[in-house]
């Protein structure tokens, strides 16, 4: 294996482990809502977080793009203290890391959902404040959801092309992932090295996936 190809495969687990940790936090936290709470506007957030999974995935690189450059909302802010995001490994993370957010709050949600509400409902009148609830009870029992979708969004992380090469692009020892590197090694005639780059994300992918369908039977 060559030391490029070792290169894009390390990269690209590295960045799918940081979108997942980056969407963990906000994931489980929109599912938690999702599941527990009726507020005006509910389907609107629960259209906005599915949109990733229906949007041509081209379309929300443009839209981080636009968000993120320059001249965008958020990058104009982070580019007057000296921060770049497009076309860097960042940009890697946040493309991933909102492409596989969806799967992360579905699967979530459902766990939420599955907790009995009488466990919950026996530790407030017991003293515990919602928090202490929440991370003693709620939490635990919902733990093997969460996990599962965790997983399912490091897949989807994993092989994620479209946002990736707008947002990022295709700089090799820099931006370039598995997804990636298999369309730019086809593209020229790299055929070998693409096959290795397929193995690679299969293999991952699979035992990502697996992992997450055994998680998701023993809830």
């Amino acid at each position: 294996m060559s030391s490029e190809i070792s290169e894009i495969a390390i990269f690209t687990t590295l960045a799918a482990l940081a979108a997942t940790a980056l969407m963990l936090v906000p994931g489980v936290a929109v599912a938690w809502v999702l599941a527990r709470r009726e507020f005006p506007g509910k389907s609107v957030v629960e259209t906005v977080v599915s949109l990733p999974l229906v949007m041509p995935p081209v379309a929300t690189g443009l839209l981080l793009l636009w968000l993120f450059s320059r001249r965008g909302p958020i990058g104009g802010l982070l580019g007057r203290v000296g921060i770049e995001i497009v076309f860097t490994p960042a940009a890697v993370v946040i493309a991933m890391a909102v492409m596989g957010l969806p799967l992360l709050v579905r699967t979530a949600r459902a766990g939420f959902e599955q907790v009995t509400r009488r466990y919950e409902q026996i530790a407030e009148t017991l003293g515990a404040g919602p928090w202490r609830v929440f991370s003693t009870v709620t939490l635990p029992l919902a733990a093997r959801n969460i996990l599962g979708g965790a997983m399912l969004g490091f897949s989807r992380a994993l092989g994620e092309f479209g946002a990736t090469i707008v947002v990022a692009g295709s700089i090799p020892g820099r931006t370039r992932t598995l997804a990636v590197g298999i369309y730019s090694f086809t593209e020229t005639g790299q055929d070998r090295q693409a096959a290795i780059l397929l193995v690679i994300s299969v293999s991952i992918a699979f035992f990502a996936v697996l992992a997450s369908n055994r998680l998701a039977k023993e809830t």
